[in-house]
C-alpha cells in the first residue's frame, strides 16, 4: 500500500511538471502522502486521492490542525490540565470545556470531535459490513494488511471472554484520543524528515545523482518493483536517511519527568558553581529533565569534528569507537532521534520504510534543485521550513524537473 500512495504521488507531480521545470511545494506533497499512508495502513481508508486541488477530508484538515492546536494551550496543558482531568466523570468535563470561554479550546475541542467521529463512523462502517457481508467480504477483511482489520479479525476469532468491546478495539488500534499520537507523530516528522532530505539532496547535486543511480539500478534489476527487503537493505539511500535523522531530527528535544529520586551520572565531569568537579547529579523526584535529541546527535566527542557535517558516506564506513562506548539509550543507530526505552517512538519501522519508498520512488523520477529564495528551517515542537521573508506559513517550494 506505501507503493501505491508513492505511485499515486508520482504521477500527480508528473503531471505538474508536464509542461517543464516549475517550483513545488513539497512539504505539502509530503504531508499529505505521509496521512494517506497512515490512513490506508492504520485504517484501511482513504482520505486523500492526493491530486491537484482535491477537496480536503474533515480529517485530514483536523490532523494537521491538531499540533498547531496543542502548542497553542501548553501553558493549560502543563499546568492545568493533570488536575482538570481528576475532577468529576467524563460528562462533567466535556460540559466544562464547552463552557469555557477560551476560543483555543474549543477549537482543540472540534479537532477531537472530528477526529473521534471520523475513526468512529470507519469502525462502524467495517463492523456493519462484516455483518451483512456475504463470503467474499469476510474473506478480503482477512486478507487486508490495515492494523483495524487485524484487530477486527482476532477479535472476532476470540472466545467471549475474551472479546474486547468497541471502544477497546479502537483505543488499541490506536485511533481513540489517547492513542493518536501515532497518526500525528508518523505524519508531521517523517513528512518533515522526507522534507528535509530531499531539500539536502537539492542542495548536494552529487550525492543526489548518486542516490538516483542506486535506486535506478535496483528498479531495473527488479523489475520496477523493488522488494522491502532488498529496498531497505540499499546501502547509500540507508546511509542519506540515517544521516539525516542523526544531524536533522524532526524532534529537537523532549521533556521527561524523573519518577524517582536518581543519582545521574555523567559521561564527561563538570565544575559546579563551588568550582568543584562533579561526576553526577542528584535529580529529585518530579525533576523536569530536557533532553536534547539535536546536539546528542551532533556531539563532536561521539561523532568526531565534522559531527555538524550532513555526510551520508560516514555510515558506510565503521563508526568511531567512541560511539559505541557511550551506549547511548536510543533505539536507533546510536542515535536519541527515536528517543528510547519505554518511551520510544512506536512507529519508527514504520517511518523508515515510509521515508525509503516515497524517496526512492521520486529520486528515480525527479531531479530536485534549489529554491529562489533562502529556505529557514523554524526550530518549533516539530522542525518546519519557511521561505525567508514570507508570513511564516510552513513551506518548501523546491524546482523540479522529470529525470
Amino acid at each position: 500500500m506505501f507503493k501505491d500512495v508513492a505511485n499515486k504521488l508520482k504521477t500527480t507531480i508528473s503531471h505538474k511538471l508536464a509542461t517543464g521545470s516549475q517550483e513545488v511545494d513539497i512539504l505539502h506533497w509530503m504531508t499529505r502522502a505521509a496521512l494517506e499512508m497512515i490512513g490506508q495502513s492504520g485504517f484501511g481508508y482513504t482520505f486523500d486521492p492526493l491530486v491537484e486541488d482535491a477537496t480536503p477530508h474533515p480529517f485530514s484538515q483536523a490532523a494537521k490542525a491538531f499540533s498547531p492546536a496543542t502548542a497553542e494551550l501548553m501553558l493549560w496543558r502543563e499546568y492545568f490540565l493533570p488536575t482538570l482531568v481528576k475532577i468529576g466523570p467524563p460528562r462533567f468535563r466535556r460540559w466544562f470545556v464547552d463552557h469555557l470561554p477560551i476560543k483555543r479550546l474549543r477549537v482543540l475541542r472540534d479537532i477531537v470531535d472530528t477526529l473521534d467521529r471520523t475513526t468512529t463512523e470507519i469502525f462502524k462502517g467495517k463492523k456493519q459490513t462484516l455483518k451483512e457481508g456475504d463470503e467474499a467480504h469476510l474473506r478480503r477483511v482477512d486478507q487486508r494488511k490495515d492494523l483495524i482489520s487485524i484487530l477486527m479479525k482476532a477479535n472476532m476469532d476470540a472466545s467471549e471472554e475474551d472479546k474486547l468491546p468497541d471502544n477497546e478495539v479502537l483505543g488499541q488500534a490506536c485511533f481513540q484520543l489517547p492513542s493518536l499520537t501515532f497518526t500525528f507523530a508518523a505524519t508531521d516528522t517523517t513528512s518533515n524528515a522526507l522534507s528535509r532530505t530531499l531539500h539536502l539532496l537539492a542542495m548536494n547535486p552529487e550525492i543526489q545523482d548518486r542516490l538516483r543511480t542506486e535506486v535506478v539500478e535496483a528498479f531495473k534489476q527488479h523489475n520496477g518493483d523493488i522488494p522491502y527487503d532488498d529496498l531497505v537493505s540499499l546501502p547509500f539511500m540507508d546511509a542519506v536517511c540515517r544521516e539525516t535523522l542523526r544531524l536533522y531530527p524532526p524532534v529537537t528535544r523532549v521533556m521527561r519527568v524523573a519518577r524517582q529520586e536518581i543519582v545521574l551520572p555523567l559521561s564527561t565531569p563538570i565544575k559546579g558553581l563551588d568550582g568543584r568537579e562533579m561526576e553526577s547529579i542528584l535529580v529529585p523526584k518530579n525533576t523536569k529533565i530536557f533532553i536534547s535529541i539535536l546536539n546528542a546527535n551532533r556531539d563532536p566527542l561521539l561523532w568526531g569534528p565534522d559531527s555538524l557535517q550532513w555526510k551520508p558516506e560516514r555510515w558506510l564506513s565503521p563508526l568511531p569507537e567512541a560511539l559505541h562506548e557511550a551506549h547511548l539509550p536510543g533505539i536507533y543507530s546510536h542515535l536519541m532521534t527515536f528517543l528510547g526505552g519505554g518511551r520510544a517512538c512506536i512507529g519508527f519501522k514504520f517511518s523508515q520504510l515510509e521515508m525509503k519508498v516515497v524517496l526512492s520512488t521520486l529520486i528515480a523520477h525527479f531531479r530536485f534543485y534549489p529554491p529562489e529564495k533562502e529556505i529557514v528551517w523554524q526550530m518549533t515542537g516539530i522542525t518546519s521550513p519557511t521561505v525567508q521573508g514570507s508570513t511564516g506559513k510552513p513551506q518548501l517550494p523546491l524546482r523540479m524537473e522529470m529525470v
